[in-house]
């Protein structure tokens, strides 16, 4: 009886720390997303501002 009580309390700590990993991995796979939208954002941007100046020399 004293083992199933010490091995219920390893398996709530299991579930607990399983929980936390998990959190941790989810928010750091969104701030990746995040990251990549913003770069992507950045460099259409840049194309943009890039193709203007292009055409701005094209028609001097």
């Amino acid at each position: 009886m004293e083992q199933e009580k010490d091995n219920f309390w390893l398996y709530i700590g299991g579930v607990i720390l399983l929980a936390v990993v998990v959190v941790f991995a989810m928010r750091g796979a969104r701030d990746d997303l995040e990251a990549g939208v913003k770069n992507q954002q950045a460099q259409a941007e840049s194309k943009a501002e890039v193709e203007k100046q292009i055409e701005r020399q094209h028609s001097k």
